[in-house]
C-alpha cells in the first residue's frame, strides 16, 4: 500500500500507533491530508461530478442548422427548443450487446458524455427516455436551471423525464398513461381484454405535462414523451400504443381547457418511417405491405392469456438474418373475442395528423443545400415521394448489432396556432458512428440526441 494512502487510512480510523518507531509532525500530517483532499477533489471532478463544464466537450458536438434568417420572436410569436433523447439506461448495458463500445460501457464514462451533451445544446425542454441513475441525473438538471418530472412503468428501474427551463416555463398539469390499462372500447358487456385490445402487456408509459410560458397570457405547450414497446415483431401493439398516446394527449388538452395550445410529442417510438404506426401518426394511408404487417402481428401473448403455451427455443425458424427478435413467440393468433382493433378502428385513434420536425426541417434544408450535406432515411430506404418520412434522419440509433431510425419530434397545432421548424441539430454522419455506439468522445448512448427549434404564431381571437 502506498505510504500516503496508508497514513490517510490510519488517520481516518483513528488508530493510535503508540509503539511506532516515529510519529509524523503536525505539519507533515497536514501536508498529507491536503494532498489526499486534492486527489479526492480531482477524482470527484473528473468522474463523480460530470456536471462540471469541460474545456472540451466529452462528446462529438454537431452543428446547428438554421432555417430562418431571424430567430427572434416577432410580436405574437414564441419559440421553443426541444430535445428528445433515449440516454440508454445503465441497467440495460451489456457487453454482449455493445461489444465494440469498450470503456464507453462504464457508467462514469457514459455519464460524463451524456450529462455534458444534455447541457451543451441548451434546450428549453428535454424529453428523455431510459433515464436511470436518477441520483446523478437530477442534480445535473437542477444545477443547469431545469425543473423536471419523472415517470416509469410498474417495477421499471428507468423511465421518462420531461425537463424544462424554470425561468421559461411553469408546469400547470401533468399526467401519466399506462398503455396496458387504457381502454379503447366502453362496452361493459365485453371482457376487460377486449376493452383494452392489447396484444402484449409491456409496462410502457407515456408522460404528459402542460407547460405555461412565463410572462405570457396563458400561452404554452402540451408536451408528451414516450418509449413504446421495443420488440420488432409487435407492429400492432406499437400502433395501438401510438394511437392511444395521441388520443390521450388531445383529450387531456381539452380536459385542461388548453385547446389553444399546440402539442409536442417526442420520444423513442421504436418504429421506422416505413412502419404502419408512423404513417398513421402523420396521416398517410396504409399501404398493402403495412396492412399485412399489422395483420400478422395481431396475436395474443402469454402475458395477456396465461393459457398460451410457451414456445420452445427451437420452435420455428429464426427471422431475417438469424435474428430471434424478428419473430413472435409465446403467443397465439388473435380471435374475434380478444377484441384487437381492425385497421379501421386503429385509424379512428389517429384523427389528428402530426407533423415531424426533422422530416420538415431536413426537407427544407435539402432543397437548398448540397446533396451530401443532408443525409436522410430516404437515402438508404427508398420511400414513395407521395409519403412522409423520407427526410427523417438516416439513423437515430447505431450500434454494432442494430442500426435504424426510431426517435422523433412530432408536433400538432391548435386551431389558433401555426408552428414552423426554424432550426435543428444535425444528426450524426454514418462515418462518425460506424464503430457502434456508445463510443468514447462520440456519444454516451446508443441513440442520437435530436433537437429542433419551433416557432409558433398565435392568431387573434375572432
Amino acid at each position: 500500500m502506498h505510504l500516503s494512502r496508508a497514513l490517510s487510512a490510519l488517520e481516518f480510523r483513528g488508530i493510535q500507533m503508540s509503539n511506532a518507531k516515529y510519529h509524523l509532525s503536525p505539519e507533515q500530517l497536514a501536508a498529507a491530508e491536503k494532498k489526499r483532499l486534492r486527489r479526492q477533489a480531482k477524482r470527484s471532478l473528473t468522474r463523480e461530478n460530470p456536471s462540471e463544464p469541460s474545456k472540451q466537450p466529452q462528446f462529438l458536438a454537431r452543428p446547428w442548422v438554421s432555417l430562418s434568417d431571424s430567430c427572434k420572436d416577432a410580436p405574437g410569436d414564441y419559440t421553443v427548443k426541444v430535445m428528445t433523447w433515449n440516454i440508454l439506461a445503465q441497467c440495460l448495458m451489456r457487453s454482449e450487446l455493445f461489444p465494440t463500445s469498450g470503456k464507453a460501457r462504464k457508467a462514469a464514462e457514459r455519464g460524463r458524455m451524456i450529462y455534458d451533451e444534455l447541457v451543451f445544446y441548451d434546450a428549453d425542454v428535454m424529453c428523455l427516455q431510459e433515464a436511470d441513475r436518477q441520483d446523478k441525473l437530477f442534480p445535473i438538471l437542477k444545477d443547469a436551471g431545469y425543473f423536471y418530472t419523472y415517470a416509469a412503468g410498474p417495477l421499471k428501474p428507468h423511465g421518462c423525464v420531461i425537463a424544462y427551463k424554470q425561468d421559461m416555463f411553469r408546469i400547470v398539469g401533468e399526467k401519466v398513461i399506462q398503455y396496458d390499462n387504457l381502454e379503447v372500447r366502453e362496452n361493459v358487456t365485453i371482457s376487460s381484454q377486449a376493452r383494452t385490445a392489447s396484444s402484449h402487456r409491456t409496462t410502457n408509459i407515456g408522460s404528459l405535462v402542460a407547460l405555461e410560458r412565463v410572462g405570457t397570457n396563458r400561452a404554452g405547450y402540451i408536451v408528451a414523451t414516450t418509449h413504446l414497446f421495443w420488440h420488432p415483431a409487435y407492429t400492432y401493439e406499437r400502433a395501438r400504443q401510438a394511437g392511444l398516446l395521441l388520443r390521450e394527449v388531445i383529450g387531456w388538452r381539452d380536459h385542461m381547457q388548453l385547446c389553444d395550445w399546440p402539442c409536442i410529442i417526442s420520444g423513442d417510438f421504436n418504429f421506422s418511417p416505413e412502419d404502419p404506426a408512423y404513417s398513421l401518426l402523420v396521416g398517410d394511408p396504409l399501404s398493402a405491405e403495412q396492412k399485412h404487417s399489422l395483420d400478422v402481428s395481431r396475436v395474443v401473448h402469454v402475458s395477456i392469456d396465461s393459457s398460451v403455451p410457451k414456445s420452445s427455443t427451437t420452435d420455428g425458424e429464426e427471422g431475417e438474418e438469424g435474428d430471434p427478435d424478428s419473430i413472435i413467440r409465446d403467443s397465439r393468433v388473435a380471435e374475434v373475442s380478444d377484441g384487437l382493433l381492425s385497421d379501421s378502428e386503429l385509424l379512428d385513434l389517429f384523427r389528428h395528423p402530426l407533423r415531424s420536425a426533422y422530416d420538415e426541417g431536413q426537407r427544407m434544408r435539402k432543397a437548398v443545400a448540397k446533396p451530401s450535406d443532408v443525409v436522410t432515411f430516404g437515402d438508404r430506404i427508398p420511400l414513395s415521394t407521395a409519403r412522409l418520412g423520407a427526410n427523417e434522419p438516416m439513423w437515430t440509433s447505431y450500434t454494432h448489432y442494430w442500426k435504424t431510425t426510431l426517435d422523433y419530434i412530432f408536433f400538432l397545432d391548435s386551431p389558433r396556432t401555426h408552428t414552423k421548424v426554424i432550426g435543428y441539430l444535425q444528426p450524426h454522419h454514418t462515418e462518425n458512428v460506424a464503430q457502434g455506439l456508445p463510443q468514447l468522445q462520440i456519444c454516451g448512448s446508443d441513440h442520437f440526441s435530436l433537437c429542433a427549434k419551433l416557432m409558433t404564431s398565435i392568431s387573434p381571437c375572432e
